[in-house]
C-alpha cells in the first residue's frame, strides 16, 4: 500500500540473540513495504545479531542500528528506540518481534487500519486472528491472560498483550513516554492502556501469528506469570488511585 498519506513510517525491531532470524525478518519488512524504514534496537547480543544488524544497516540506508550495552527488557528497547524514531520526525512508529511470529506481509493490513485509529494492534484474538503451532496451554495462557487484563483494568481490547503495533507520532507524545516503568512483557499493556486513558482511538485487525521456527524464545511460563503478577500489581495500583480521586472530587 502507498503509505504517503500517513507520513514517515518506522518499525522498530528489538533483538537480544537473533542471529538466526534478524536478516530474514528486516529483508521482509523491506520488501513488502518498501518505503517503511527499519529501526533495530540490539540489546548487546552475544551471538553476533549486533553485527549483522550493522551489515544490512551498511547495505540499506532505510535501515538503522541502536547498540545497548546490556539486556534492558523489551520495554526498556522500545523506549529507546521510539525516543529515537520521535527525535528523527517519524510520523508512525511501529514495533515488530524479530523471530518471524509477526509476517511482515500483514504490515499492511496496520498501515490501512491507522487511518482511523492512535494506535493499531495486529491481534490474535479478534474474529479472524490466529496462531500457528502453539499448543493448546499456551494458547489457553494467553487467552486467559487478555481476559484477565480486561477484567483487572475495564478495557476492551481483546489482545493487549500483542507485540505487533503501530503508533501515531502524536499518541507517543500524547502519552508521555518518560513516565513509562514497565519494562518487560507488561509494557505492551501499560502502553494499550495509556492510549485509551488519554481518550484516543485503540483499533484491532486479525492477524496470523506464527510461532518462531528458528532460536529460542524469550517467553515462558514463568516469565508470563510474572507478566500476570505485575499487571495485578499495576490494576490494583491504579484502581486505587481511581478511587482516591473520586473521592476527593467528591
Amino acid at each position: 500500500m502507498n503509505t504517503d498519506d500517513l507520513g514517515r513510517v518506522v518499525v522498530v525491531i528489538p533483538t537480544y540473540n537473533e542471529a538466526a532470524n534478524l536478516a530474514w525478518i528486516v529483508e521482509r519488512v523491506r520488501r513488502a513495504q518498501p518505503t517503511v524504514d527499519v529501526l533495530v534496537v540490539d540489546d548487546g547480543s552475544p551471538d553476533g545479531t549486533g553485527q549483522i544488524a550493522d551489515e544490512l544497516a551498511a547495505s540499506d540506508p532505510q535501515v538503522r542500528v541502536l547498540h545497548r550495552t546490556a539486556k534492558g527488557g523489551l520495554g526498556a528497547a522500545y523506549l529507546h528506540g521510539f525516543a529515537v524514531a520521535l527525535a528523527e520526525g517519524y510520523d508512525v512508529i511501529g514495533e515488530m518481534d524479530a523471530d518471524g511470529s509477526h509476517q511482515p506481509e500483514q504490515l499492511g493490513l496496520l498501515l490501512d487500519a491507522l487511518h482511523t485509529a492512535d494506535l493499531v494492534i495486529g491481534s490474535r484474538w479478534v474474529p479472524g486472528g490466529s496462531v500457528v503451532n502453539w499448543p493448546r496451554r499456551r494458547e489457553a495462557l494467553s487467552r486467559g491472560g487478555n481476559l484477565y487484563v480486561r477484567m483487572l483494568l475495564g478495557i476492551q481490547v481483546k489482545d493487549a498483550t500483542a507485540g505487533y503495533r503501530l503508533f501515531r507520532r502524536t499518541t507517543l507524545e500524547k502519552i508521555d513516554l518518560a513516565t513509562v516503568q514497565s519494562t518487560g512483557y507488561v509494557f505492551q499493556t501499560d502502553m494499550a492502556v495509556r492510549t485509551l486513558r488519554a481518550g484516543l482511538t485503540v483499533r484491532e485487525v486479525p492477524i496470523e501469528f506464527v510461532e518462531r521456527v528458528r532460536g529460542d524464545s524469550k517467553m515462558s511460563g514463568a516469565v508470563a506469570t510474572e507478566s500476570l503478577k505485575r499487571i495485578t500489581a499495576w490494576g490494583v495500583r491504579e484502581r486505587t488511585e481511581r478511587l482516591r480521586r473520586a473521592v476527593r472530587r467528591g
